[in-house]
């Protein structure tokens, strides 16, 4: 049947299918796959043996760039986000089913999925702007028993200028009949409340029905982490990525970013509760029932920046059910479930201190015992510099030398006098790809990005009280600048630049690492294992697959779970800066999909396709 006319607010076009896929199993329901997140599909028509047979099936173009989302299959449709639509399409052929045009950019990671009951059909919901709204899965219609006319205004009571109102720039999680909102809102965006708080919405109605503070009230555990005042009018500290469930023990994981503002904490003394920090919720109600900071008092944008994901680890011949983390800083912290202790140890260790006047950093900063960083967190200007072109190392050495700039390890603060290199970068390291879990085979997978950060303090005004203050530029004049030749995007350190690594969950031990992607110009000279720079994420196969596209050499791949060897790898006309999904097809074939639209903070040039492949036709 065919319904509506195109337009604005909430005008739904095209062929609606109405044909089911068979199972759970089958399908892709969700960003993480489940809601433990573990990015993993039991199918295993493509295997090891076959997997270079792939071709591509059908493409998509979504009109728009920057497409970071995962798509979800259920009941027969894919649903995708793009600029200012919602789209579902066949997951067989990519031919449009329907289209609905929001009042405004919608969540660029995709949308939510709730199933309904036996009187409220199938949901989407996604971000518009400053608005949740709910569409009908079927149709593509906005549902009009949820908040209003289908809409929730996120910003709705709270005081703070126009530029302050918030966005979900990944999707709603929708989980125990609950749609649950973190938030995106900046430094320039002061907070007098909700910006960054955790919010759980009724699936059926849009009622609220709890909010955490993220920045601790008066009179709340935490509150006195921040000094004095340091809690009011304080923005940040919101949940920009992406959440994770343990249904069965109610409990709901909130990895937090980093207070504002991103560099200068002089107005905040104190450990900065909950900033950087994975906060286990009653899922019922939003009550804290653990919590571990992961960086305290931050001062370098690090984020804890993906999902957690919901493993099992094997120890001493018993399950410890776990959560691990992964942080910015590339390491990978392994938790207690149900009391968030450390699994592989966790300590204390001395980080260097701030000279910036008023500035008290942290002394110390929270490292896991094991396993050991997955990527790089230091430089040694000694052994360090990139190697490869002689007229590449002679620039890098360039900038080292006239930009005076200095390093001293892990957590290094920007200083007034002269330029800091940290590792890695406020990009991470790693980044919202988070992990994929393998339980068959005990092994976690991510990818890394190798890059450093260059910075260093100067006198500007305060955009919360337009007091003169420190804030951070760059050498090149910029709010933030990379370790790079900003004309190449080259990195001045040695390579790899990125890798994909396995980590062990029952011993804490790296299992393989190899690099991930290359860069083109210096592939042409002979250099092979350099690795490209990567924002996006890995999704495993029961087959003992890994597809993952995220480095902008705009290549997608599949590697060997077991060993991390190269099966196959195609080229797309834009980098898959997002996570890939697989599902079993209507017409029995298992297909892998990958949006392909560039952009990202790395800039790679645009593109706006949805691209899926599938094991030739049998004929």
């Amino acid at each position: 049947m065919r319904v509506g006319t195109a337009g604005r607010w909430g005008a739904a076009v095209g062929v609606v299918a109405m044909a089911g896929l068979a199972g759970h199993a089958q399908e892709w329901t969700s960003h993480g796959g489940d809601a433990g997140e573990s990015r993993f599909s039991p199918l295993t028509q493509i295997t090891k043996a076959n997997v270079a047979q792939l071709e591509r099936a059908w493409e998509f173009d979504a009109g728009a760039s920057n497409l970071q989302l995962t798509p979800l299959v259920v009941g027969g449709q894919m649903y995708i986000t793009a600029g200012m639509n919602v789209f579902a399409i066949d997951p067989d052929t990519g031919k449009q089913l329907w289209r609905f045009e929001a009042p405004g950019v919608v969540s660029r990671r995709g949308v939510g999925y709730w199933a309904g009951d036996a009187k409220t059909p199938g949901r989407l919901y996604t971000g518009a702007g400053d608005r949740l709204i709910a569409l009908d899965a079927k149709t593509g219609r906005l549902v009009p028993e949820f908040g209003t006319h289908g809409l929730v205004d996120l910003s709705a009571g709270i005081k703070g200028d126009v530029d302050g109102r918030t966005s979900l720039v990944s999707p709603p999680f929708v989980v125990a009949d609950l749609v649950i909102t973190g938030g995106n809102n900046g430094e320039q965006a002061p907070s007098l409340g909700l910006y960054g708080d955790i919010r759980a919405w009724d699936a059926r109605t849009g009622a609220l029905k709890w909010t955490f503070h993220t920045v601790p009230r008066p009179g709340e555990p935490g509150n006195d982490t921040w000094g004095p005042n340091g809690w009011k009018n304080r923005s940040g500290t919101n949940m920009w990525s992406f959440f994770t469930a343990d249904v069965p023990r109610g409990l709901l994981y909130v990895p937090l970013g980093s207070p504002t503002a991103d560099y200068y904490g002089a107005d905040r003394p104190g450990k900065n509760l909950y900033g950087n920090s994975i906060v286990a919720l009653e899922l019922s109600t939003g009550k804290v029932k653990w919590f571990q900071q992961l960086v305290h008092h931050d001062l370098w944008d690090f984020d804890l920046p993906a999902a957690p994901t919901l493993i099992d680890v094997k120890r001493n011949g018993r399950t410890i059910p776990a959560v691990a983390v992964m942080t910015k800083m590339t390491l990978l912290f392994v938790f207690d479930r149900a009391t968030g202790e450390p699994i592989f140890g966790m300590e204390e260790r001395a980080v260097p201190k701030s000279t910036v006047p008023g500035e008290q950093s942290y002394p110390t900063q929270p490292f896991p015992v094991k396993p050991a960083p997955l990527g790089r967190i230091d430089f040694d200007p000694a052994k360090d510099f990139y190697t490869l072109t002689p007229e590449h190392a002679a620039f890098c050495k360039a900038l080292w030398t006239d930009n005076k700039m200095y390093t001293e390890g892990p957590f290094t603060p920007p200083a007034l006098d002269r330029t800091m290199v940290t590792f890695p970068s406020t990009l991470g390291g790693g980044n919202w790809n988070g992990l994929a879990y393998d339980a068959g085979r005990g092994l976690v997978f991510t990818n890394v990005m190798n890059i450093g950060q260059v910075g260093r303090m100067q006198f500007g005004k305060d955009r919360r009280s337009g007091e003169e203050t420190y804030l951070r530029a760059s050498p090149w004049g910029g709010p933030v600048g990379r370790f790079w030749n900003p004309e190449n995007k080259i990195p001045c350190s040695a390579p790899p630049f990125g890798e994909l690594v396995a980590v062990n969950v029952n011993t804490g031990d790296i299992a393989w690492k190899v690099p991930l992607g290359r860069v083109d110009d210096l592939y042409a000279k002979g250099f092979t294992n350099t690795g490209a720079l990567n924002i996006g994420g890995a999704i495993a196969t029961a087959s003992g697959l890994l597809f993952i596209g995220a480095s902008n050499d705009a290549h997608f791949r599949a590697f060997d779970a077991d060993s991390g060897k190269l099966l196959w790898e195609t080229r797309l006309e834009a980098s898959a800066h997002s996570i890939p999904s697989t599902y079993m097809g209507k017409d029995g074939r298992q297909y892998v999909v990958v949006p392909a639209g560039g952009g990202s903070f790395l800039a790679s040039p645009s593109g706006s396709k949805i691209v899926a492949f599938a094991l030739p036709e049998a004929h």
